[in-house]
């Protein structure tokens, strides 16, 4: 091993290995985005709910990434998108892969699709950014706690006309609305759905930006790695 190291004396590199091997794994990973294979977005599209469908959305999650290093991964985006024009439903649960996840900071988010959807680690300590930082919540100026999901509780799709996707997430005027998540868990009050992390109410307004603002959001999405 000792070897491969250019110009780094035997001595020195026996000592950077058991430093290495001395600092937990956790603590390793604490500090950057290795192993990152979740994150919440730290700025939306800039078209309120218009990303560019599914597609925009995942580019957005990509590129993301790949600013701090993380692009080599399939980033999805936990977007779930309504029948229409001849086109299937999309489940958000069916585009992340199987799991685990974790942020920045190596924490686990969860391990599973079903832990997700049921008892994951999501709070606004761990829903952290692609670069690490916290996302502003409930109590912060601004609120940017609503993140678009378009989602059941279980991470289907909604059935029905009724719009809840932003017209799959091409819509950006005054017509349309969106479900969104709470990543901090808070809402006006203690029901499930204010406490949310992927279904707690719908964008009011229509899908521009300003209109996210309205309720506390800024257009941020959940990544997901789904490889």
């Amino acid at each position: 091993m000792v070897r491969t190291i250019c110009g780094v004396g035997i001595g020195a590199a026996i000592s950077t290995a058991v430093l290495l091997t001395a600092v937990p794994a956790a603590a390793q990973t604490s500090g950057g985005s290795s192993g990152m294979s979740f994150f919440v977005t730290s700025v939306g599209s800039g078209k309120g709910a218009d990303l560019g469908g599914l597609e925009g959305a995942d580019r957005h999650c990509r590129q993301l990434a790949q600013a701090v290093g993380a692009g080599n991964r399939d980033w999805k985006a936990y977007l779930s998108t309504q029948a229409a024009d001849g086109r299937p439903a999309v489940n958000a649960r069916d585009r992340i892969g199987a799991g685990p996840w974790q942020n920045a900071k190596g924490q686990v988010i969860a391990r599973t699709v079903e832990e997700l959807h049921a008892t994951n680690g999501l709070t606004k300590q761990t829903g952290l950014t692609e670069t690490g930082e916290t996302v502003k919540g409930r109590g912060d100026t601004p609120n940017t706690h609503d993140i678009l999901t378009g989602s059941q509780p279980d991470g289907t799709a909604f059935a029905g006309a009724e719009d809840r996707t932003c017209g799959n997430w091409t819509r950006s005027g005054t017509e349309g609305a969106a479900m969104v998540g709470h990543h901090d868990r808070i809402g006006l009050n203690d029901d499930p759905p204010a406490k949310s992390w992927n279904s707690s109410h719908l964008t009011r307004g229509g899908c521009s930006q300003d209109a996210l603002k309205s309720t506390g959001g800024a257009g941020l999405l959940y990544c997901f790695a789904a490889d």
